[in-house]
């Protein structure tokens, strides 16, 4: 892995962006048996950083992301180009407009490389639902790297690019940092634009960064967050500069630590590897103290009810009449609505489309849909409680090591679980990053930083500090 100030280096040392984003590129066909990337925009990313090279030579650079090679997950629009979700209903669908997110990122400088892979629709946590093949693992071909945001992981932690975006609906950006051993935010809701983004589940997705670093992190959050007409959803808080406040340690700081989290279900070296951090932190002068979440045992519950019932209203427009894949063996309207999604959705996104039409379904949505709303409530309740007596609240981001290839199919719930640390934030809307904290069996463990609503400056603080103590 590289960092932006590493390629910045190289730029301000006579390098051109160009070259960078050739580099990149033919990164990206060397390590094509990864398969982190569904699309790779040679074309567009060469002319791209050409426009780099004519500012810098003009003296009018953009900032720390100008002429740097970036993948975004290919659940976001770029006009022109393919987006597909990774699933074979959008196999050849070519987005007529771009996200706000990546109007930004590209706003600043940065030369986009491809679109990675991702679990169809965003919905999986091991990045094996996707049409186009499963994404590997760098650390371990025999593991998932995680998902559904596992291809920008992988882009980021296999060194094609320095930085990545993916989008996080219950854990889909923290999930895979921890098991490539990069580091992964999702922001606050409402902080970065949705305008662009395919929608899986409205109020949970999320887009957010991946980097080497945090600073890498915390630079790729300050190009894509703000306002945005488009998206009545996204705060009216000005942009930061989340890299302010890296290096203001941990001094004073009150840790949480949820009673909850750190019980039965949490791989005991994993455990290990999250309590010594935090001793160590604890001797750079943070104060741990033992907090309650009483409702988080609820939390994957009203996760899968809610994200389905959105997901099944989102995926309506998916039928095969005005866009996507169509069935050529329908002959009858309905036959067309059905044909086309069964033949184009994979079984994971039928699974929860059904599931979701079922719990939305008379005399079932009170029973369901409004009883998981509730515990979302009581969620953020005790979040809201807990942060009256800490700053911030430190969690495990798995239960445990990336689980073995296979088992999406041979035994789904361990897949489902696997976000069971994550969840939570999706529900409460709070901000999470995952930063490695240390090592079990040989692979990274993930610590996930629990912040404030809108405080990720003071968040990505508590990573940096994770980070050197790492080393």
């Amino acid at each position: 892995m590289f960092t932006i100030d590493e390629l910045q280096a190289k730029l301000a040392g006579g390098a051109t962006a160009v070259s960078l984003a050739e580099e990149s590129l033919a990164k990206i066909e060397s390590t094509k048996n990864l398969n982190a990337y569904i699309s790779v925009l040679n074309e567009r990313a060469l002319e791209k950083a050409a426009e780099s090279d004519k500012r810098r030579a003009e003296g009018k650079t953009l900032g720390a992301l100008d002429g740097i090679p970036v993948a975004v997950k290919d659940n976001m629009c770029i006009e022109g180009t393919r987006t597909t979700a990774a699933s074979k209903i959008l196999e050849n669908f070519v987005a007529p407009y771009t996200a706000t997110a990546i109007e930004k990122l590209e706003a600043a400088g940065a030369v986009i490389v491809g679109k990675t892979n991702m679990d169809e629709f965003a919905m999986g946590s091991s990045n094996e639902t996707s049409y186009f093949g499963k994404v590997v693992n760098p650390l371990d071909e025999t593991r998932v790297p995680g998902g559904s945001s596992g291809g920008s992981a992988v882009a980021v932690a296999s060194g094609t690019v320095a930085c990545a975006l993916g989008s996080d609906t219950g854990g889909s950006i923290r999930q895979p940092a921890a098991c490539t051993g990069v580091v992964g935010l999702k922001p606050t809701y409402g902080r970065v634009s949705r305008y662009g983004l395919l929608a899986y589940a409205s109020s949970l997705d999320q887009i957010g960064p991946f980097g080497a670093t945090v600073k890498d992190t915390a630079t790729l959050l300050g190009a894509i967050c703000g306002i945005d007409p488009h998206d009545n959803t996204t705060s009216t808080r000005p942009t930061e500069d989340f890299t302010a406040k890296l290096n203001a340690g941990v001094k004073g700081k009150v840790i949480g630590v949820p009673k909850e989290y750190f019980g039965e279900g949490l791989d005991a070296e994993c455990k290990a590897a999250i309590e010594g951090m935090l001793k160590k932190l604890e001797a750079e002068g943070a104060t741990l103290k033992e907090i309650s979440l009483p409702h988080i045992s609820y939390a994957v519950s009203s996760y899968y009810i809610i994200a389905t019932a959105e997901a099944s209203s989102n995926l309506s427009r998916y039928d095969g009449v005005r866009y996507g894949y169509r069935s050529k063996e329908a002959r009858k309207l309905f036959d067309l609505y059905a044909k086309s999604r069964s033949e184009g959705f994979g079984k994971e996104v039928q699974r929860r489309i059904l599931l979701g039409s079922y719990v939305l379904s008379a005399g079932f949505y009170d029973a369901y849909y409004v009883q998981a709303q509730k515990v979302r409530r009581l969620i953020t309740d005790d979040f809201n409680k807990a942060f009256e007596s800490c700053d911030v609240i430190a969690s495990p981001t798995m239960p445990g090591l990336p689980l073995k290839c296979g088992m999406n199919e041979s035994d789904p719930m361990a897949v489902y679980l696997s976000d069971i640390y994550t969840v939570s934030l999706n529900l409460s809307g709070l901000p999470g990053v995952s930063v490695p904290c240390g090592m079990a069996g040989g692979l990274p463990v993930g610590l996930q930083w629990i912040g404030k609503p809108f405080m990720e400056a003071d968040l990505l603080s508590v990573a940096a500090a994770t980070e050197r103590l790492n080393k």
